[in-house]
């Protein structure tokens, strides 16, 4: 039932105007792909040298409050910008996306990638204070600075192939992937 209504609404965003102006379009089509991946590269770069300093392997002798404070921004602003490109990215060709086992396990990794954020922050801030100088953060800290580059590498590698189809429904899957990709019997295929 749950696919039935992502693969009916992946329609109807597919019979839009704009979905269809945006993927037929090669330069704005290509200039969104290259902003998504230029500020992937900006946010990911910020936020790994945030986590490998709280793992005590960039930057061991700069507070570690002081490198989060001068980067939080311009990585925000990275990540802004690449979850609006992502967004149209999707919205460019719908129904092929939303079909996508990669697309869907990248979904599941983002999602566990901001939960791992909010509770990263949060860590940090209350304890930041007893440990600032220190070359490595507590291993609290440091578990969360694993899992988020762990996680983040996993959504680039998702983020790749999703350019690739070994899985869609086009293929006619069979088990758990056809219906974790979300087919749906009859579809017309894309």
């Amino acid at each position: 039932m749950l696919n039935r209504l992502i693969y009916d609404a992946a329609l109807w965003l597919d019979e839009t105007r704009w979905s269809t102006l945006l993927h037929e379009s090669y330069y704005v089509y290509s200039w969104v792909e290259t902003t998504h991946v230029l500020s992937l590269m900006v946010s990911l770069g910020l936020l790994f040298v945030i986590d490998l300093r709280m793992l005590g392997i960039a930057l061991p002798r700069v507070p570690a409050s002081r490198i989060a404070g001068q980067l939080q921004w311009p990585m925000l602003i990275g990540f802004g910008l690449m979850i609006i490109t992502g967004l149209l990215l999707f919205y460019a060709n719908p129904v092929r996306n939303a079909q996508s086992v990669w697309f869907r396990i990248k979904l599941v990794l983002l999602v566990g990638s901001a939960v791992n954020a909010w509770i990263f922050n949060n860590r940090m801030k209350q304890s930041v204070a007893g440990w600032d100088s220190a070359p490595l953060a507590p291993p609290g800290i440091r578990s969360g600075a694993r899992l988020s580059l762990l996680f983040w590498m996993l959504i680039v590698i998702c983020g790749r192939l999703i350019a690739y189809d070994w899985y869609d429904c086009a293929h006619e899957p069979t088990g758990f992937i056809k219906t974790f990709a979300g087919c749906i019997d009859g579809q017309a295929q894309f």
